[in-house]
């Protein structure tokens, strides 16, 4: 259910089948240029594909100039009750303006802004929060709060249309997780136009990103959304773009840096996965490619659940493995584990993304996991081999039930002499 409608925001897409972009918003003030730039580019560096920017203030608006020929990514002013600095806004040159309707003074001054964007050539964002309806759906934000926010944003798409202007994208936020998913599929099915999805004001990094991954997850899931913010409590701002990214993966929508796959740990666990882990998330940062790498904490398990993985380790008490798509590539002692992974990854990069295996070290890591090999663990590949068995077994029972019936000898049967003939 993806918009059919497509804008852009500077280079960058949104809607219509493009890509979900990925956005957050600086936590400086703008007019305070240094910190602000040092802020894009990290956002820039961490995945960003947009950023925006408040503008509250003259002096905010008048420092988009500078911010605007600087950024590595496009720009979007974010803008609240004043009309004059959205005006502002464009003729300095973002790449986008983000408008409330509802709370810029009226519509006159909505077809004032939109009047000079139609000239620029900028897009807008436009859409309701579940903090700041219009007045006249204040009672029915208290009967139907999914109702006021559809209702809302469909009067504010309306308003657009009247003012002969197409070249926007819709957000309809809540704070509430459950009226942010019914209403956003409820509108999805009503308008075209692009969708930015968030989960507002979700909270801090820990609670705010499960609410944003459950939120937006399912909406993403479903087809619904053309660009995201993850909101949370925290001045880093990247770490919003940390968790976008990570959704995005984790629904296979885009790729970017490395898969990381880890177990949650058990009683079977006989080393210091948790440093391990750790360790393996910090060093994987510096590659660029999306590789696939487990860290699990028992040996059958690691192979049996990740064999999928392009790379992974395994450990016990003393002595773990590397392996790759679920082939041993060599035992190593437990704590040279990660240092001897990121040899046999920057290994297959140097060898042009070709595995390389010694075949004297794979056959002692096969050694080593039988002898640590646990004969009652349901692995994957017992469950797939028992299945496999009872399969074949079930066939074969059929194959006799259906195999003809040998024909009766009438002189040992019990009822000889009381048959009528055959003949």
């Amino acid at each position: 259910m993806s918009s059919k409608r497509q804008i852009h925001v500077g280079p960058v897409p949104i809607g219509g089948g493009a890509p979900v972009a990925v956005q957050t918003m600086t936590k400086t003030e703008t007019a305070n240029i240094g910190p602000t730039m040092d802020q894009i580019r990290t956002v820039a560096d961490a995945g960003a594909d947009i950023v925006r920017v408040a503008v509250p203030r003259e002096q905010d608006a008048e420092a988009l100039k500078s911010i605007v020929a600087q950024s590595p990514i496009p720009i979007i002013a974010d803008i609240h009750f004043n009309h004059t600095l959205a005006l502002k806004a464009i003729e300095a040159g973002a790449h986008c303006v983000r408008l409330n309707p509802g709370n810029i003074g009226g519509p006159e001054k909505v077809a004032e802004v939109i009047a000079l964007a139609k000239q620029r050539g900028t897009p807008l964002r436009v859409g309701v929060n579940s903090g700041s309806l219009p007045k006249h759906l204040r009672q029915l934000e208290y009967d139907n709060p999914v109702e006021a926010l559809v209702t809302a944003a469909i009067e504010t798409v309306a308003l657009m249309e009247r003012l002969d202007f197409e070249n926007f994208k819709v957000s309809m936020k809540s704070t509430s997780v459950p009226n942010t998913i019914a209403s956003n599929r409820m509108l999805a099915e009503r308008i075209p136009y692009p969708l930015h999805l968030g989960v507002t004001e979700a909270g801090t990094k820990w609670s705010g990103s499960l609410k944003s991954a459950v939120g937006l997850g399912t909406l993403l899931a479903d087809g619904i959304g053309d660009t995201i913010r993850i909101s949370l409590s925290t001045f880093h701002a990247e770490e919003e773009v940390k968790v976008a990214w990570e959704i995005l993966k984790a629904l296979k929508l885009r790729e970017r840096g490395p898969v990381l796959i880890a177990c949650p740990t058990c009683g079977r666990l006989q080393f210091d996965m948790d440093t391990v882990v750790v360790e393996v998330e910090r060093r994987l940062e510096a590659y660029e490619d999306p590789i696939e790498v487990s860290v699990l904490g028992c040996a059958v398990n690691g192979i049996g659940e990740a064999r999928h993985a392009d790379f992974g380790i395994t450990g016990a008490k003393d002595m773990g493995m590397i392996y790759s798509k679920g082939e041993p590539l060599k035992k190593v002692p437990t704590e040279q584990l990660v240092n001897e992974l990121f040899k046999e990854i920057d290994r297959y990069y140097a060898a042009g993304k070709t595995v390389q295996r010694d075949e004297t070290a794979a056959a002692e890591a096969r050694r080593w996991l039988a002898e640590n090999e646990d004969d009652t663990q349901l692995t994957p590949e017992r469950i797939a081999a028992m299945e496999a068995a009872a399969a074949d077994e079930a066939d074969a029972v059929l194959e006799s039930m259906l195999e003809p019936a040998a024909p009766l000898d009438e002189e040992i049967s019990p009822v000889a002499g009381r048959r009528f003939s055959r003949s």
